[in-house]
C-alpha cells in the first residue's frame, strides 16, 4: 500500500522589509529644512540648501520607498511616497530652473497654482489615511492644512501666511518623524513600544467586526 505523498507548505515571507519608516524620515527631514525657511527663522539667502535634501533624501529616497510599497502590496504607501518623491525632485527643479525666469509681479500665481495641485492631493489622501494610523492620519491632516494655507499665502502674496504655513510645515514634520520612529522602533523591538493607534482596528471595534490590517 502506497502512502499519500506529503506537500511541504511555505510559511509565507515578505520579501522586503517596511519601507513606511525610510519615507516618513525623509519627507520629516526634508520638510523640516523648508519649513524652517518659509517661518523665517532662516537667513533666506541659504534657501538653496534644500535642494540637495529635495533630491536625494526627500525625492529620490521617498521614490524608492513608494516602489518597494508597491512590492509589499501597500496602495496607500506607494501612491503617497511615490507622489511626494516626485513632489520633491520637482520642487527642487522648480527652484533651480523654472522660478527664476518667470515675471516677477506673477510669479506667485504659478508658484499658487503648483501647491494648490498638491494641496488637492493631500487633501484626498487624508481621507484615505482614515484606514491606515492615528500617528500617519496627524501627518496628512497637519500636511494638509500646510498646504492649505501656503497656497493661500502665494496667491495673496501674504508673507505672514507664509510663516503661520511654515510653523505648521515644522508641526507636519515633527509628525511624520513620529510616525517613523513608532514603525521602525516597533518593527525593532518585535512589539508596540510606542503607539501609533490603528484606525482600522478602532472602526473595526465599534462596529463589532473583524479587525482590518492597517497598512503604514
Amino acid at each position: 500500500m502506497s502512502t499519500p505523498a506529503t506537500t511541504e507548505v511555505a510559511t509565507p515571507v515578505n520579501a522586503i522589509a517596511d519601507p513606511g519608516p525610510l519615507g516618513l524620515a525623509a519627507f520629516a527631514a526634508t520638510t523640516f529644512v523648508l519649513s524652517s525657511f518659509n517661518a523665517h527663522l532662516i537667513d533666506q539667502n541659504l534657501l538653496t540648501v534644500v535642494l540637495p535634501l529635495a533630491l536625494f533624501y526627500g525625492g529620490l529616497v521617498q521614490l524608492l520607498a513608494g516602489m518597494w510599497e508597491f512590492k509589499k502590496g501597500n496602495t496607500f504607501g506607494a501612491t503617497a511616497f511615490g507622489s511626494y518623491g516626485a513632489f520633491w525632485l520637482s520642487y527642487a527643479a522648480y527652484v533651480k530652473f523654472v522660478v527664476g525666469d518667470l515675471p516677477p509681479d506673477t510669479a506667485n500665481q504659478a508658484t499658487g497654482l503648483y501647491l494648490l495641485t498638491w494641496a488637492i492631493f493631500t487633501v484626498y489622501m487624508t481621507v484615505a489615511a482614515l484606514r491606515t494610523s492615528a500617528a500617519l492620519f496627524a501627518v496628512f491632516v497637519a500636511l494638509s492644512v500646510t498646504f492649505i494655507v501656503l497656497t493661500i499665502a502665494e496667491f495673496d502674496t501674504n508673507v505672514s501666511l507664509t510663516k503661520v504655513g511654515g510653523w505648521i510645515g515644522l508641526v507636519t514634520a515633527v509628525f511624520a518623524w513620529y510616525a517613523s520612529f513608532a514603525v521602525v522602533t516597533n518593527s525593532t523591538w518585535k512589539r508596540n513600544v510606542v503607539p501609533v493607534i490603528p484606525l482600522a482596528a478602532l472602526a473595526a471595534g465599534r462596529r463589532g467586526g473583524p479587525v482590518e490590517e492597517a497598512h503604514s
